[in-house]
């Protein structure tokens, strides 16, 4: 058994914050429309860590803990023509874009922002300042150890 991936998932909080994942417990990751970052989702195993970034907030930073609980499956969203995430070329059969459930583990007893993020040299390297347009990112164990400790 290969030890879990460690992950930072962004969702801005107005539309579905850490407080909502606490609330519900599970949730599907739904929405994501970006191929890479599908593809990380793909690749994600039941276990695996994330960190609950808020986005587009006043200020953005890592605000709680989650797990992947369900393997990637199709989006529902995709197929329903009233939702936001229509996809035309999707089928059933042929789904495009997938999700996988998170586990509501933890809120960090601060949120960490942004800001302090950027301004701590052993997080200079993290994909989240370099693929900042990515809603999923990979976390090394160094980076995931000092956000945790930060908080």
């Amino acid at each position: 058994m290969s030890a879990a991936s460690l992950w930072l998932m962004k969702s801005e909080p107005d539309v579905f914050g850490i407080d909502d994942l606490a609330k519900k417990k599970t949730e599907g990751w739904n929405g994501v429309r970006n191929y890479e970052a599908r593809n990380f989702m793909k690749s994600m195993k039941v276990g695996d860590k994330v960190l609950f970034y808020h986005s587009n907030a006043k200020p953005s930073g890592v605000a709680g803990i989650a797990e992947v609980s369900r393997l990637a499956y199709p989006d529902p969203t995709q197929f329903d023509p009233k939702s936001d995430y229509f996809e035309p070329r999707a089928a059933p059969e042929a789904p495009v874009w997938f999700q996988v459930d998170l586990r509501f583990v933890a809120k960090l007893p601060r949120l960490v922002p942004l800001d302090e993020l950027r301004g701590t040299p052993a997080l200079a390297d993290m994909a989240l300042f370099r693929r900042s347009r990515l809603s999923i990112v990979p976390v090394t164990a160094l980076q995931w150890k000092i956000i945790t400790r930060l908080a």
